[in-house]
Formats: C-alpha cells, sequence, structure tokens
C-alpha cells in the first residue's frame, strides 16, 4: 500500500497563476527525489449538497478558489526521505519563507494518508 501526502488550501484566485508557477517547479523536485505521483487540482465542482464542501472546510474568502493537492509515495519511510530531501533543495529554499506563499500558509490544511484500498 503507498502513502499519501493531502493538502487543502485556499488561495486567492489573483494568485492562482503564481500557484501554478510555484507548483509546477516544486512538483519536478518531488518527483526527482522518487515521489510517484504529485497533482494540484483547483476546485470546478466543489459546491455540493451533501457533507462539508470544500469551500466550508477550507473556510474560503470572497475571492478565494480551493486547491487539492496530494503526493503519493512507496511507503512514509520512503515519503520521510523524500522530504528530508525536498526540504534541503536550494531550488526551494522560498517555501521556508511563509510570507513568499500565494497564499495563507495559516489556514492550510495536510496530512500523511495510509493508503487502505489502491486500485
Amino acid at each position: 500500500m503507498k502513502y499519501i501526502d493531502g493538502f487543502v488550501i485556499a488561495v486567492p484566485k489573483k494568485n492562482v497563476a503564481a500557484y501554478k508557477k510555484m507548483s509546477t517547479t516544486a512538483g519536478k523536485v518531488w518527483m526527482e527525489y522518487g515521489a510517484l505521483a504529485y497533482v494540484e487540482a483547483v476546485g470546478d465542482d466543489v459546491n455540493v449538497k451533501f457533507g462539508l464542501p470544500f469551500p466550508k472546510l477550507a473556510k474560503l474568502k470572497r475571492n478565494e478558489v480551493v486547491l487539492f493537492s496530494y503526493i503519493v509515495y512507496k511507503s512514509r519511510a520512503q515519503r520521510d526521505r523524500v522530504n528530508a530531501k525536498v526540504l534541503q533543495d536550494p531550488r526551494l529554499a522560498w517555501m521556508m519563507n511563509p510570507e513568499s506563499m500565494p497564499f495563507d500558509i495559516k489556514r492550510m490544511s495536510c496530512g500523511g494518508f495510509k493508503s487502505i484500498v489502491d486500485m
């Protein structure tokens, strides 16, 4: 079974292009160090009538969109090795500065998940 890091992020609409550029660079680095998949997706059909819709979960403000992202690894141990390398990579040094992010990092939801069904 695989291991997944998942993220839900509120991004100002005016910053989506900057976020895409940032995440394209980050994705290349994660893949280079061994991630199996790196996906960033902007909300399109998220105002569902059941459960807790992503916009409510992310506490979207006016003129923001929700992004759902995930990175797939072989295992948690492999995730930890990959992330250790990623965090040392000078191409992503800007990630250590929350002010350089095109979104409010304090409102980002994230976590690691063990897959229980993998088809």
